[in-house]
């Protein structure tokens, strides 16, 4: 063969290799390069870009469930407020018991977990945890019928011989297994039908002695099922956290810093004043008489406070819990110093308002829930939210004077003048004279607003509560009706 055309060959196979070679490490490279920018894009990013933020959410009165006006529960808050922070909406998904949430997790489309959920060692061994935003105790909490005898618990030994139900792959399930295994002679059923405010209600109701629930779900539910008592505490302090993916460590840090920024701006703080403050004023006799009294005397009055609620655009259920506060429905009721009528209406007020018959529940309802609409528009406009509707209860209860010098007060002591958490702080300083004397109005018994207050939505948060349940059970029946 001739050498000329044989090395001409040879080298124009191997320019053409060279070439397809070069070309093929090239588009290897981009193709790399792509794969590394999708394997980069964080969930962070994934969640901003679509605009949701998908969530598994515990249905219950600690976590989440469906009040009169809109969703509600102190971890549905806390997300919401954080959504709103990534400028998303919250997609919510809601469970009814913790192991279905837990199980739910580890689903590829989930990005946040909710279940009041405490950090345990075997937990962490299993899923990815977030922030903690919470402390609690698991409390063993049991029948209000037992206190005074000697069968209510004091201690763990106490639990043998007591029907004990908790729910399965709970906290309290770990807790308890770690005690039967230390030798102690405990009687426990679990359970993944009940979620643990269903236990609650089956102890307050004695159809089993005692249940587990942290601290502070037994103090939510104490106003839903008055006929539970804490017996002790059984653990140490624990964290409650979101379950997050195991992926999520962009997400992770921008909770963080968000929940972070969101404890120094005293927003945690009010959150936490919102759904569990009414705990310190608690009364098991006034809370079993106000069920009594939804089902004897509210049914008379309601289309009179839906009617106000819906003219003057403020929620009926808060102008019943107002009524409630002042007079029990009674539409005869009387004060010594002479208030009259369901929304105890002074008879000065009575005549500006236009109400010629303070004793006629509808003339009564619509003239309080006036009065009130006009302490909503005189709070300074500073005031914002659910706070401006709280400042305005206390001025209805103390007049409007002394919220201004409270507010005054507020200010000079670093507190934030304009959060009912900080000015309930100040209210009760009226009544001092080392403080009333430099103030315009003088004294004041500023314990009374904050008392006011904090019942009118302890009564508030159970209307709802149980208008809630009612048109559960209704849609409930009318399926039932439906199947054939």
């Amino acid at each position: 063969m001739n050498k000329i055309p044989y090395t001409l060959v040879v080298s124009i196979f191997t320019v053409i290799f060279f070439f397809l070679g070069w070309k093929s490490h090239d588009a290897y490279t981009e193709y790399k390069v792509s794969q590394q920018k999708k394997e980069n894009i964080s969930l962070l990013d994934t969640i901003k870009k679509k605009g949701v933020l998908n969530v598994v959410l515990l249905n219950a009165p600690s976590t989440y469930y469906i009040g009169a006006e809109r969703p509600q529960g102190f971890e549905y808050d806390l997300l919401n407020a954080y959504a709103k922070h990534l400028g998303v909406d919250l997609n919510i998904t809601a469970v009814h018991t913790t192991k279905e949430a837990l199980l739910l997790s580890q689903k590829k489309w989930v990005d946040i977990t909710s279940a009041a959920l405490a950090k345990t060692d075997s937990r962490e061994q299993k899923y990815h945890f977030g922030p903690s935003y919470f402390e609690v105790q698991e409390q063993v909490i049991c029948s209000r019928e037992m206190l005074g005898t000697r069968k209510f618990p004091r201690d763990v030994e106490d639990l043998a011989g007591l029907s004990i139900m908790v729910g399965e792959d709970t906290s309290y399930s770990e807790t308890l297994q770690r005690l039967q295994e230390d030798g102690f002679d405990i009687n426990v059923t679990l359970s993944d039908k009940y979620s643990t405010e269903e236990l609650l209600d089956k102890v307050s109701r004695h159809e089993i002695d005692c249940t587990l629930a942290d601290s502070n779900i037994y103090a939510l539910n104490l106003k839903y099922s008055p006929d539970i008592a804490l017996a002790f505490s059984i653990s140490s302090r624990e964290q409650l956290a979101w379950v997050l993916p195991k992926e999520a460590k962009s997400l992770e840090s921008d909770m963080y810093t968000w929940l972070n920024h969101f404890n120094q701006k005293g927003k945690m703080t009010q959150l936490k004043d919102h759904y569990y403050s009414y705990v310190l004023f608690f009364d098991y006799y006034n809370t079993k008489m106000f069920y009594k009294r939804i089902k004897s005397r509210l049914k008379k009055y309601k289309k009179y406070f839906i009617k106000a609620g819906k003219d003057y655009k403020i929620p009926w259920t808060l102008l019943a819990a107002v009524s409630y506060q002042e007079s029990h429905w009674n539409p005869r009721a009387k004060s010594y110093t002479g208030v009259r009528g369901m929304m105890m209406l002074t008879r000065h007020t009575a005549k500006l308002l236009g109400v010629k018959n303070r004793l006629d529940p509808k003339q009564s309802i619509v003239g309080g829930t006036r009065h009130l609409k006009q302490m909503i528009k005189f709070v300074p406009k500073e005031v914002e939210g659910e706070d401006r509707l709280k400042f305005a209860l206390a001025a209805y209860n103390i007049g409007l004077g002394h919220i201004q010098d409270a507010m005054k007060l507020a200010q000079k002591m670093g507190l934030r003048k304009n959060v009912w958490s900080d000015l309930k702080k100040v209210l009760p300083l009226l009544s001092q004279k080392r403080y009333y004397q430099h103030l315009k109005y003088g004294y004041a018994r500023g314990s009374e607003p904050v008392k006011y207050v904090e019942a009118i939505y302890n009564y508030k948060d159970i209307l709802d509560k149980t208008l809630a349940d009612a048109s559960k059970t209704e849609d409930a029946n009318k399926t039932l009706l439906l199947v054939p």
